[in-house]
């Protein structure tokens, strides 16, 4: 099977990677530097015309699409195994994300916060297609995805693995300036619309929630992950 990567940034990390690449549809005239690298792999590149480009490939191509095998998702053990605890990893858990742009806005987020890996359900999450890729901007090739059939089992193992769990909530009486991060965490960020499922609200070894002073008092769910992510690592550097 195979999915279309589209835009600059994304073809740049997929040519940095060593994901197969089938074929790239190039706009003529643009795209100069990635037509080179593509050839010296001996891809096949197809020139198109715009309007023939912009016919074939809806949204924004920046005049490039590469056509490359699916992105492949790790099952728990394999990627448990990858890990060391001594240097306090930080994973995420997503729980009923399923706009393909907040997803591909946390893997990216994720990525540049040195995040290990990201837990995701079969079901009700996003799949990760050309919007979710465009949207990391490449960082999806540098993240882990882990997909699992049950997230309540899975952040049980995950305890079991010596990981610590925080969930997010916006009636939590912790704030998420209360996380601690010298013990593996696992992060666990909820839908926009229901927020985590009650089972793992109740699983999790405590619930935090970002302090504001507006009078909105809730964030996109991206921005929400970012904000968390990044206090954890500041706190870990400090």
């Amino acid at each position: 099977m195979s999915m279309s990567i589209y835009g600059r940034n994304p073809a740049k990390e997929v040519l940095n990677s060593k994901k197969k690449i089938f074929q790239a549809f190039v706009e003529k005239g643009s795209n100069h530097d990635l037509v080179e690298d593509l050839k010296k792999r001996n891809i096949l590149v197809q020139m198109l015309e715009k309007k023939d480009i912009n016919k074939k490939f809806l949204g924004n191509h920046q005049g490039i699409v590469l056509e490359v095998e699916d992105y492949k998702t790790m099952d728990l053990q394999s990627f448990l195994s990858t890990l060391d605890l001594a240097k306090n990893p930080l994973v995420l858990m997503l729980d009923g994300i399923t706009d393909p742009h907040n997803l591909g806005a946390i893997i990216r987020s994720a990525e540049a916060g040195g995040v290990a890996g990201i837990i995701i359900p079969k079901h009700r999450s996003a799949p990760i297609n050309a919007t979710v890729v465009k949207v990391s901007s490449g960082a999806i090739e540098y993240v882990n995805i882990v997909e699992v059939t049950n997230l309540r089992n899975a952040l049980d193992t995950m305890k079991k693995s010596g990981f610590w769990t925080v969930g997010t909530d916006l009636l939590a009486t912790k704030s998420h300036q209360d996380i601690d991060v010298s013990v593996p965490l696992v992060l666990v960020i909820g839908s926009e619309g229901k927020g985590m499922s009650r089972l793992l609200k109740e699983t999790v070894d405590y619930n935090v929630k970002i302090e504001m002073a507006g009078t909105i008092n809730s964030l996109n769910a991206s921005v929400s992950t970012g904000i968390l992510i990044f206090d954890i690592l500041r706190k870990k550097r400090s």
